[in-house]
């Protein structure tokens, strides 16, 4: 066990755990930030994707150790937001069937849009086919992205 120290949602955590324990399960099980899903377990899925330093990464595949000193948002941090356009168009254009994996999408959206203004639909596509759905809701994501992407014009 080793001591790590990361900024998640903007506040300082201190904690300890193995080198080796995912991003994820320290989220979930230490943080008690649960927002944050288990899908595949193995970066696949994108279920679990959380902002590390502004970039979207799979926390199932990412250590510990590898963030260790980094700064984390998850869809916590997003929510405290209750303003977040990103979520706002999410509820507006209806975009949710399950659900299960609605927080990986909308953090692949963040960094998409924290990092292009405007993307084009093909660059959406690019960035949105690493999130996977089972309910298949895809065209309603892509409904929702565009309206961010033309409101913030």
């Amino acid at each position: 066990m080793a001591e790590f120290s990361i900024k998640v949602n903007g506040e300082k955590k201190v904690l300890t755990a193995d080198s080796d324990t995912p991003l994820l399960w320290v989220l979930r099980d230490i943080l008690n930030l649960t927002g944050t899903k288990y899908g595949c377990g193995i970066g696949i899925c994108g279920a679990c994707t959380v902002l590390v330093n502004g970039k979207a990464e799979r926390s199932c595949s990412i250590t510990i150790e590898e963030v260790n000193g980094k700064s984390i948002t998850t869809i916590e941090g997003l929510a405290a937001n209750p303003n977040n356009p990103i979520l706002k168009t999410w509820i507006d254009v209806e975009v949710s069937q399950c659900g299960y994996c609605q927080p990986g999408q909308i953090m692949n959206v963040a960094a998409l849009i924290a990092n292009n203004n405007k993307p084009t639909k093909r660059e959406i596509d690019e960035t949105m086919n690493s999130v996977l759905c089972r309910c298949g809701t895809y065209n309603r994501i892509k409904k929702a992205i565009l309206k961010i992407v033309e409101d913030k014009q």
